[in-house]
Parts: C-alpha cells; structure tokens; sequence
C-alpha cells in the first residue's frame, strides 16, 4: 500500500502514541534526519489508517553491552553484541483522523510521492509557494495562504548574521512568489519594497549570476522555476554629500537609480519631525511631547518659497535643515517666543535636551532633508516604478537609516489603507528588525511596524523581517508572523523561549546548520521542515552580476581581474 522501500519496523521496546513513536531499522537500511515515513494500521471500524511523520532523532547503539569498556571487546570479536540503529518519529499527519498508535512491529516505509505530499499536506495547499528542497532532494512548499493574508501573513526570519543568509533566504522567498503563478493576473501589479543595509550587494537583482552552475539550474528546475533574474528593479539611494545636483550615492550601479530625499516643504507640511526622534530613547527623555508641538507649529507657520522645497517660517527662510535647526533653536531659547512654540511652560532642560537631540541630527539628516537643490523635481520613494524597489541604506549613518524606513513605510502604508483594497499585495522586506522594532521602548517606526504586523494583512501588507535575535524584537511582530524561519542560531539564542516552535533536537542542529539551509515552520505543519534554497539565479554582490554590455564592445575583455572571496551564497 506504501509506494517507499521498508526501512524498518515500529519498536515495542520504547512507547508508541498517536504523536511519535520509535523505528528499528532493518540491516543496511538507514533513515537521517527530515526523511518522511509512513506506515497503518488496520483499525475495526474505520479501515487502514495511515501515520506519516519526518525522523527529528536517529541513533545507534551496542545491544548486549553493559559497560563503556565493553565496545573495545565486541570491535575485537571477544564479546557478542548487536549494532541496531533507532529512529524517532514525529507525526505530522493520521489519515482519517483515528488518532491511534502504530502498533509495534508494523512495517515503516520511506514515503512515496504521493504519501509524502499527504503526510506534508502538500495536497491539500491549493496555493502553494517552492521555498526549497528536502534532504530527500524533493521539492518543499509554503502554503500562499499564509503569506497573502487569507489566513494568515508575515514572515520571521532568525539568524546569526553572515551565516544564516537571512537576506538571501528572503529574495529567494520572493523571487518564488512572484516566478511560481500562485499570483495570476495580479503578479504584474504585486510589488515589493526592500530596505538594504549591506553595501551594494542588493541594487542587482536583475542583473545573471555569473557564478550560477549547472546544478543550481537544475535545483531550479525541479522547484519548477526559471534560473533567472528579477525582471522589474528600480533603486533608490540618498544624494551624494555636498553634491549640489543631487546624484544618487552609488558606485557600481549606474542605470535604474533615483535619487531620494525630502524638502523642507514636507518635513514641515507632513509633521516628518517625529521620525527625526526615532530611537526608543527618544520616547524615554520627556520631550516627546514637545516634538509633536514643534512639529504642528511648523505645519502651520511654514510657507514655501522658490522651487525648491525651501521654507519660510515668522519671516526667516530655511534651504537646508542646518537653518531649520538653527531657527529653532533661537525661537525656543528665546523666553519671548519659547511658549508660542510649546503651546504651554515647558522645562528649560526639557527644552535643552529636544535642542542638543535636534543639533546631533543635522549632520546626519542634512543629505536627505533639504530645500537646496536647483528646482524641485520627482524624489519620492515610490513603489510605482518596478515591481520590486530597492532603498539602499548602506551610505546613510544609522540616525537616518531610521528616518528613511519610517517616513516611507509611514507613506505606502497610508498608500494603502487610502486605495480601499488590499490587492495588489506589497511585500516589505526589512532587516535588522531587533534594531527598528526592539521589544523594550517606543517610538514611530515601532508604532508603525505594529501597525503592519498587525493590521496589514488586511491591507495587503505583508513583512519579510529578518534579525538576528529574535528575543529582542517586539513579541507582538513576532506572534503575528505566521511563517517563522531560523537559519544558524547562536547556542545561548536558540535557548530562549521565542524558538519554543523549534523541537530540542532541531535547536541544537541550527546551531551548526550551513549557510543555505533554514528550518521553517508553517501552521499547517507541526514539524518544521529543513529546506535547502538554491544559489541565487541574480547577482549578489557586483562582482557577480553579469554584463549587459555585448562582450565583443568590452575593451578590457581578457584582462586580469581581482576576484574576491566567494560568498555561500
């Protein structure tokens, strides 16, 4: 009745139940981690019922050995002993539900295709999205309905930085998303917006792997996807510093790239001045309260003037956001007009304490906040342009990092909840989320990103966060992510009670795990399962993305080049 080989028989020594039970291997038959089984038994009225599960312990042992000593004289052939290999089994499914055990002694069977969608629900996912292979080198899927909001949406992805290739994990995710027709009609207008801290490794994604093989195609092949690029990328980057045009601060990528920024016009028209106060120590110091009456006094009193995003606010004009700070700072020192900005008496150290915190961000700010550029041209991050958006980051010091995710997340989720409808779907892919969203304190970025863990699947707003300590991001953005993801694990990380969904042998192996296999869990699975992901089909970093140019136009075609180190992945 099974379509798989038989490995072996259910053990009557250890107990077996509706929820596991132990395998005693037959000779030269071997069972490892992940591998599916399945095996039935015949209960009185209800017919064969079959209890499928994934191996999560195999061991080995002597059989007739009573001291340590003793496997020295059963090597040498003195002392006689068994070799018998055991395996435990965790149920992932019973069909009918009769939840009976195994009886000891029944046949164990390696599952067939057919048992193995069963015992993976596979069968029963109408929508379902390859998020990589099995130690079996079968495809494993998620389940669309988890990730588009019918049932469920977000994702959470863990993992010691550099190793766990979290970043990688998520384009792949992506990239199978959008390549896979779970879409439809809707893939063309589906977007995403990704947030990229880690250099210039990001900005090209439509751009051939050059280091992509004959085995990563067919690894592509079997998931039934094109080995290919993103189709659809535009990139957004900051302004060079002190550049008087304004051009995009990137190196290797020089087609597809705006430049972002805002003017003074908005930060004022818009009350931008929260997201200047982002840290969660922000919301800690007092003034909280006097941003907000700052920033409605320049909703109300700021005028443009020119062209070029400047303001004038009570008869001074502000082009950069030097001359606003500084504007500030004399109209809140100054007792005569400290109140008609506060709204009410408001503490000198209070005052002094918004001041220094305001001062320490114009450095930072001063490239994306400004009202100095010849004329005030298209600058917005807008997600309009390409299916997927790339903000680069990595230029930009960690003061406006914070700024730039919270003002546009701010945007596309108003975007959003205005359109009424939460087709098409946009996928936000964030990392350092522990950084953005930490589980102690407030501020607006945390504000918001509750908002999309927890309202956004009704607005078709889906999170990809990744971090590498999920125990120090918001409980609640964690509990909302209906797909959690670990890759390498740090030991004393993977002790904390946020991976209580990972079984104790499953912790202990990502902890050693290789870059490129993730252990994901999904509702509908109790086991999560070991995917490997294939190289990426799109270039990861400049080195690897392949020339657009036609070779015979290149002219330093055949000259020696410094290859760097080469990434897993």
């Amino acid at each position: 009745m099974a379509s798989g080989e038989a490995v072996g028989r259910v053990l009557g020594t250890q107990a077996a139940s509706p929820l596991s039970f132990w395998v005693g291997l037959e000779p030269g038959k071997v069972l490892q981690l992940d591998d599916v089984v399945v095996t039935r038994r015949e209960v009185p009225g209800h017919g064969p019922v079959l209890v499928a599960g994934v191996v999560t312990t195999v061991e080995a042992r002597h059989e007739g050995a009573a001291y340590d000593s003793d496997v020295f004289l059963i090597a040498e052939g003195a002392l006689p002993a068994a070799v018998i290999e055991v395996a435990e089994v965790r149920v992932t499914r019973v069909e009918p539900e009769v939840f009976v055990p195994p009886l000891p002694g029944s046949k164990v069977f390696l599952a067939g295709a057919g048992d193995r969608d069963q015992a993976l629900y596979f069968d029963v996912m109408d929508r379902r999205v390859p998020m990589g292979t099995g130690r079996d080198g079968l495809p494993l899927y998620v389940n669309f309905d988890f990730l588009d909001g019918t049932r469920g949406a977000h994702v959470s992805i863990s993992g010691v930085s550099g190793v766990a290739t979290k970043t990688s994990f998520a384009t792949f995710l992506l990239y199978s998303i959008f390549n896979s027709g779970v879409l439809d009609a809707e893939s063309a207008n589906t977007k995403a917006l990704i947030f990229s801290v880690k250099g210039e490794d990001l900005l090209f994604l439509d751009h051939d792997n050059v280091r992509l093989d004959d085995g990563a195609r067919a690894a592509y092949a079997r998931l039934g996807l094109p080995a290919q690029p993103f189709g659809s990328v535009h990139v957004f980057a900051p302004p060079r510093p002190g550049d008087p045009n304004g051009v995009p601060h990137v190196s290797a990528r020089t087609q597809g790239v705006s430049s972002f920024y805002w003017t003074l016009v908005e930060l004022c028209e818009e009350e931008l001045l929260r997201f200047v106060f982002a840290d969660s120590d922000d919301e800690r110091a007092g003034y909280s309260l006097l941003v907000g009456q700052v920033a409605a006094r320049l909703k109300s009193w700021a005028e443009p003037v020119g062209d070029g995003g400047a303001v004038m606010i009570r008869g001074t004009a502000c082009r950069t956001f030097g001359d606003l700070v500084e504007l500030l700072s004399d109209q809140l020192q100054d007792e005569a007009t400290r109140i008609e900005w506060t709204g009410a008496q408001t503490p000198l150290g209070t005052v002094n304490a918004f001041l220094r915190r305001l001062r320490s961000a114009v450095k930072p700010l001063s490239p994306i906040v400004r009202g100095d550029l010849p004329f005030f041209r298209a600058h917005s991050v807008r997600t309009s342009d390409a299916q997927v958006t790339i903000v680069d980051l990595h230029n930009l010091p960690e003061r406006a990092q914070r700024f730039v995710v919270g003002v546009v997340l701010r945007g596309e989720f108003h975007r959003k909840e205005t359109s009424g409808t939460a087709r098409p779907l946009l996928f936000v892919v964030l990392d350092e989320l522990n950084k953005y969203a930490p589980r102690e304190g407030d501020s607006p970025i945390k504000e918001i990103l509750l908002d999309v863990a927890e309202r956004g699947r009704s607005l078709g707003v889906i999170l990809i966060g990744a971090q590498q300590t999920a125990s120090e991001v918001e409980r609640r953005i964690v509990s909302n992510s209906a797909v959690r993801v670990a890759g390498r694990l740090d030991p004393a990380e993977a002790a904390r009670s946020e991976y209580g969904w990972l079984p104790s042998a499953v912790r202990e192996r990502a902890t050693i795990a290789k870059p490129g296999t993730m252990f994901v869990a999904q509702p509908e699975i109790p086991v999560p399962l070991a995917v490997a992901f294939p190289f990426p089909a799109w270039a990861t970093r400049p080195s690897e993305a392949a020339s657009r140019v036609s070779p015979s136009a290149d002219p330093f075609q055949g000259l020696p080049g410094v290859e760097d180190d080469i990434p897993p992945f």
